[in-house]
């Protein structure tokens, strides 16, 4: 005996198998077919913000080369403009210094036979005054603090003496050998002797 159908199952409607059968919308044309990722060869789109790093990171590494290679011509050609500069400042006061060169020939070359001392003397002290103008107007100053008060910046005390008037206390009494400051930069401390009533810089 043939088994009746139940109403669940005549009940329910028959779904289109394709497009062409689907219920028309409310305009009387068929329904658009609804379409699916994985139907139309969709790819994830985790892909494509994993792209756009790749390409960032590439951008960030080639502008990063090109920085790198920049700062090296620039610290290349900043140290070249340094030294041209330096040599340049050195030439020139090695010009300067020329002509005291050739008195120094001449001294030298002056017979003792027939230059006596004081012409000698003379002579070596031209140069000298010579030698430090030309130096003065490089930036070169002597320091030679006698009667100044003790400055440790400046001097270097090699001796002490007790003074007769504590009014002396922590002054120059002698400079040994004088210093040199270049620029305003101290390149030689005065060697000095110093008055200290303690006994005591």
């Amino acid at each position: 005996m043939a088994k009746e159908p139940t109403n669940t199952e005549t009940d329910q409607p028959e779904l289109p198998e394709s497009p062409e059968e689907r219920l028309p919308d409310e305009d009387g044309l068929p329904a658009a077919p609804t379409s699916h990722h994985l139907e139309e060869g969709w790819e994830s789109t985790d892909s494509v913000p994993a792209a756009s790093a790749a390409v960032a990171l590439q951008e960030a590494e080639d502008r990063w080369l090109r920085l790198a290679a920049e700062y090296d011509n620039y610290r290349k050609r900043t140290t070249r403009e340094k030294t041209e500069s330096f040599d340049r400042g050195a030439s020139d006061l090695v010009r300067s210094l020329i002509d005291e060169l050739d008195d120094v020939d001449r001294l030298v070359s002056a017979d003792p036979e027939t230059t006596d001392y004081a012409a000698f003397r003379d002579g070596f002290a031209l140069f000298a005054r010579k030698l430090g103008k030309e130096l003065g107007n490089a930036g070169l100053e002597r320091i030679d603090p006698v009667g100044t008060k003790f400055d440790p910046n400046e001097h270097e005390a090699v001796s002490i003496l007790t003074p007769d008037d504590p009014a002396k206390d922590d002054l120059v009494a002698a400079t040994f050998q004088v210093g040199y400051r270049f620029r305003g930069i101290v390149i030689r401390h005065a060697k000095v002797q110093v008055w200290t009533v303690d006994g005591q810089i």
